[in-house]
């Protein structure tokens, strides 16, 4: 029975009824890799450890979206989306942690209110980062914060009420505004995040800006970036600049990847440098990421996967190499897996 269909069935049970104008589809990804963790991340330190992980190069899930005609070119949408840790067969974050949102979409755009993707983070995945956020070479080792007070590390934000515009001529943009919901401060934990770029092949360039402040509105995590890719056909070419200013770790720093994907039939290498430039109280916290991975696609929906990541870690820099689920324990990791898409 198609995945739609079992969809509505479900749709059904809890709802009594669905119009015949709805759609509603069940989908997911199941993604298992062993991992191989190594190195020393500060001086006198090392870690070593194997492992079965879930979610290394795409985040184990399972999700509802739906859309209804309200008539008039205008569409109701919605998105329950919950993370898996198929390794041991318990739920990734809790709830629909992943997305959970509703909205309405027309001719102006879409307009979602829920917890989301910013598109800071949408630019470094789909446009900066050759390995999509995945593997061993994901980008966000070293290019998104790690603070205290931004677990979702830039990726996502809730209670955020966010605009999409329509693509006009290669043209679209994104803002977002996540409320802090801070009794008697509106700027406490507010999340304000925003991209525009112009994507017409073979050319895609983006621009995005994130802004976060923490519970009392004393601090905050400030990061723009400006990346884009260019399709020869035979490869593509990914480069991005960042500058950050993380106060809550203690300083700024300025980021720059180059990357690489050579398709050859089911075959992809993938290749990328990216260079932190520490500066302010962080100046002599420098790090750069060497990263090579390989796909071979068994249909559109299953591909085996392999990649390798090494951190080199300057002055008190802790960096360290993860994959999409997981931020890692060591500067050197390699990993090898099966991801299959539903």
């Amino acid at each position: 029975m198609k995945k739609s269909l079992i969809a509505l069935a479900l749709a059904g049970a809890f709802s009594g009824a669905v119009q015949a104008q709805s759609a509603i589809e069940m989908y997911g990804v199941v993604d298992m890799g062993f991992v191989r963790e190594t190195g020393a991340v500060v001086s006198g330190t090392s870690t070593l450890g194997n492992r079965v992980q879930s979610g290394v190069q795409s985040g184990t899930r399972l999700g509802f979206k739906g859309t209804e005609d309200l008539g008039g070119g205008l569409k109701g949408l919605f998105v329950l989306e919950t993370g898996i840790n198929a390794d041991a067969g318990t739920l990734f974050g809790g709830g629909f942690a992943r997305q959970s949102f509703v909205g309405l979409q027309g001719n102006f755009g879409t307009v979602a209110l829920g917890r989301q993707y910013t598109p800071y983070f949408l630019t470094l995945f789909t446009v900066a980062d050759p390995f999509a956020a995945g593997m061993a070479g994901a980008a966000q080792n070293l290019l998104l914060p790690r603070s205290l007070f931004d677990p979702d590390r830039a990726i996502r934000m809730n209670n955020a009420v966010k605009y999409t515009s329509p693509i006009v001529g290669g043209l679209s943009g994104e803002l977002a505004y996540g409320f802090g919901e801070v009794a008697g401060d509106s700027g406490a934990s507010r999340v304000i995040s925003g991209a525009i770029g112009y994507s017409q092949k073979p050319f895609n360039v983006r621009a995005a800006f994130y802004r976060r402040n923490n519970a009392t509105d004393t601090d905050s995590i400030k990061s723009v970036m400006l990346a884009g890719n260019l399709d020869l056909g035979v490869a593509k070419v990914f480069a991005a600049i960042t500058d950050n200013e993380w106060l809550a770790l203690g300083g700024e720093s300025r980021d720059y990847l180059i990357g690489t994907t050579v398709p050859m039939g089911p075959h992809t290498f993938i290749a990328s440098y990216i260079k932190k430039d520490g500066r302010g109280a962080t100046s002599t916290s420098d790090a750069d990421q060497w990263a090579f991975g390989y796909t071979y696609a068994m249909s559109k929906r299953t591909n085996l996967y392999a990649s390798y990541g090494r951190i080199n870690n300057d002055g008190t820099a802790t960096y360290t190499v993860g994959n999409n689920s997981d931020p890692g324990s060591g500067n050197k990791s390699f990993n090898v897996g099966v991801r299959h898409l539903f």
